[in-house]
């Protein structure tokens, strides 16, 4: 007879005590409390000069712009001073040295921030002890102005929590302190009125801290969105680009296969080497006129239509610029050098540079005068569109575009490893130059 022993385990875990949800939250708070204003209470951090780029302090002349720097240094010292004189009016006997209580809190406010709240808080009954002629409770004149400039620099120089934090604990003194253990002499308390100016204080700074936080954030996501544009307007003018060329580049694909096919037709009893030799150039074009639009053709957008009239040269700009005076934009056109025939691609590059720059003028100085110049120069192709500023009587507003026509006509231009140079002229208008570099036949051959 055989005999079963069942041995029963606890998971792990099951038997750990389970805290409530309370209890987590006042873990969490204390915790919170010992990183602000516990650990590295004293830690030294100096408080930085001012920047010198806000709106206001750029227009001090540059000695003053310097000083500007520690205005933050001057009104802590300034306030340091106040308690001072404060609490010497406040206190007979050795009043200096019962002021310096007051102030030493507030200048500590610039080198070790929570240390000073701390300082301020072990110096407020210190100096309670030795009474006032006023009868206050718990505070004193000056220790109630240095708590105030305390909490106010502290929570400035820190975070949101810090300034509430170091609220409860005033709270808590003042509580304490009005608990029957301050002196029968005084007329009253006044922590009421330190507990509502401070909440007044330490909330108003608090706001300045979220308005800034969410300033940067902001500030941060418009870079963020301003480089995913301009990213996305060179994809886009890119994208463009190849649905050019992919149609210039295929055109030329299909006239080689056409004509290798038809070769063999124009010679009387071609030998069969060379109906050999056309059938292969045919078939290697039809091979790489299907891969070409394999791989180009996924740049197309899905409401792309292939243009039915073969895509513009140079030779079309009489049109174009026939179609920009009847917008209202006076014209002309210049050309030096000896006109010849230049690749496609340069043509198809040169001709949209020029008409983007066209249609810049006319969105950004409408009724001014445009003058479009093509050198026609060793090695290359120069393109010079340069426009007048607008005229004071035109009715027609200037109207921004997208800001892709820069970016489209520097892609075209890096493409072909040119040059391009766009700014303002003296006179108010705007210059585009362009260089395309072209080889020579000599150096094709080569």
């Amino acid at each position: 007879m055989t005999e079963t022993t069942h041995l029963q385990t606890t998971p792990p875990g099951d038997g750990a005590k389970q805290h409530s949800p309370e209890y987590r939250v006042a873990v969490d708070s204390l915790r919170g409390l010992r990183q602000d204003l516990i650990h590295d209470a004293f830690a030294y951090r100096p408080l930085p000069p001012r920047r010198t780029d806000g709106w206001l302090v750029r227009r001090l002349p540059g000695r003053l712009r310097e000083y500007a720097a520690w205005l933050p240094h001057a009104v802590i010292t300034a306030g340091a001073l106040l308690t001072l004189a404060i609490a010497t009016a406040d206190f007979g006997g050795p009043a200096l040295l019962l002021g310096l209580f007051c102030a030493v809190p507030v200048l500590l406010t610039m080198v070790r921030p929570v240390g000073a709240f701390w300082a301020s808080m072990v110096s407020t009954p210190l100096l309670a002890m030795f009474g006032s002629q006023w009868g206050e409770w718990p505070w004193t004149p000056g220790s109630f102005a240095c708590h105030l400039i305390v909490l106010t620099v502290v929570a400035v120089r820190t975070r949101p929590r810090t300034a509430g934090w170091m609220w409860v604990l005033t709270a808590l003194y003042a509580l304490v302190a009005d608990a029957g253990i301050g002196p029968t002499n005084t007329y009253g308390t006044n922590s009421a009125p330190m507990l509502i100016l401070s909440a007044l204080i330490l909330l108003c700074v608090t706001v300045r801290h979220i308005r800034r936080d969410a300033e940067q954030e902001v500030t941060a996501q418009q870079t963020v969105t301003a480089h995913e544009r301009s990213r996305r307007t060179l994809l886009e003018e890119r994208t463009t680009i190849a649905r050019e060329l992919h149609d210039v580049v295929a055109h030329h694909m299909s006239v080689v296969a056409i004509q290798a096919e038809a070769a063999p037709y124009r010679v009387e009893n071609p030998p069969p080497e060379l109906e050999k030799a056309f059938a292969t150039i045919r078939e290697n074009a039809v091979a790489a006129l299907t891969e070409l639009r394999r791989v180009l053709g996924v740049v197309r957008a899905e409401d792309y239509e292939v243009p039915d009239a073969p895509q513009p040269t140079l030779a079309d700009l009489d049109g174009l610029l026939a179609n920009v005076r009847e917008a209202g934009l006076t014209a002309e056109k210049v050309v030096t050098g000896a006109v010849r025939e230049l690749p496609q691609g340069v043509e198809l590059s040169a001709y949209r540079i020029v008409q983007e720059a066209l249609s810049n003028t006319l969105r950004h100085a409408p009724g001014a005068t445009a003058r479009v110049e093509i050198g026609y120069v060793l090695g290359g192709l120069g393109l010079r569109i340069v426009n007048g500023p607008p005229p004071n009587t035109s009715l027609i507003k200037p109207s921004p575009g997208a800001g892709h026509g820069i970016t489209g006509m520097r892609e075209r231009v890096s493409m072909l490893n040119g040059e391009m140079t766009a700014g303002g002229t003296d006179d108010g208008g705007y210059e585009v130059a362009v260089y395309l570099p072209v080889a020579l036949p000599d150096e094709g051959d080569a």
